[in-house]
């Protein structure tokens, strides 16, 4: 049961008339242009001069074995912020929210039709990571370049978000359809496998969370922190969480 306590659905617009058909898999909407390719493009070269940084410099100076450990907590952070990220958007606000408000109506069609996302094309589904990639992350490969484990952990984090909505895709694919690499990456837990990310659209459709590997699903949901942060949000803002109060959500 929600921590949450009951409001006033009727008081709460959540501008849901786009949902009310699915898209036709022919749709533009889910073709990639030359601008996404270009952001998508932007973005993988920003954290492949992250990840060029880090290896030279931890080479040079003999902190390879740092190097690691910077990977795998950029990994592990990416993972938590992806399900930070997902559980807001999936939320609070709607297609109007100034910056995000794309980023919240793509996520509300997609749970009313997940399975579109499969036929969505890839730059199309990267793009706008690619773009927040390269703003954020590209500033940082002259500012600290003589920082190799940092600028690991930066490439790794980075990287692993903007391809989140790929691996997202994936976990909604039939394992027929995906190369053995993918599979096996998933059945391992390096990526999120299918059969935990089903969970997520599922009643009460507010956990499993995380799309990166989904390693840290079960720590949040068990020690209910998104719980927690939805009594937060509740009590200083007033905002009842999307996923308690629409009993068709998902």
């Amino acid at each position: 049961m929600s921590m949450v306590p009951s409001v006033n659905v009727a008081a709460i617009d959540h501008h849901d008339d786009h949902r009310a058909t699915s898209p036709k898999f022919n749709d533009p909407s889910l073709k990639s242009t030359w601008s996404h390719r270009v952001w998508v493009a932007t973005g993988c070269t920003t954290i492949s001069v992250s990840l060029a940084i880090s290896v030279v410099g931890s080479v040079t100076s003999h902190l390879q074995l740092e190097l690691i450990l910077a990977l795998l907590l950029g990994y592990l952070f990416a993972d938590l912020a992806s399900g930070v990220y997902h559980w807001a958007i999936d939320n609070y606000g709607d297609a109007s929210t100034p910056i995000f408000g794309s980023q919240i109506n793509a996520f509300q069609g997609h749970h009313k039709f997940p399975y579109t996302i499969v036929e969505r094309e890839f730059a199309n589904k990267l793009h706008m990571l690619g773009c927040f990639v390269t703003f954020l992350v590209l500033p940082m490969d002259f500012m600290y370049h003589d920082q190799p484990l940092f600028m690991g952990f930066v490439g790794m984090a980075s990287g692993c978000l903007m391809f989140s909505q790929q691996f997202h895709a994936w976990a909604h694919e039939t394992k027929n359809k995906l190369p053995v690499i993918v599979v096996v990456l998933q059945d391992i837990g390096v990526l999120l496998s299918r059969s935990q990310h089903v969970a997520h659209h599922k009643r009460p459709f507010n956990n499993n969370y995380c799309i990166v590997s989904g390693v840290w699903n079960r720590f949040l949901d068990d020690y209910k922190v998104f719980e927690a942060l939805e009594m937060m949000v509740f009590l200083t803002f007033g905002v009842q969480p999307r996923s308690s109060i629409k009993p068709n959500y998902g």
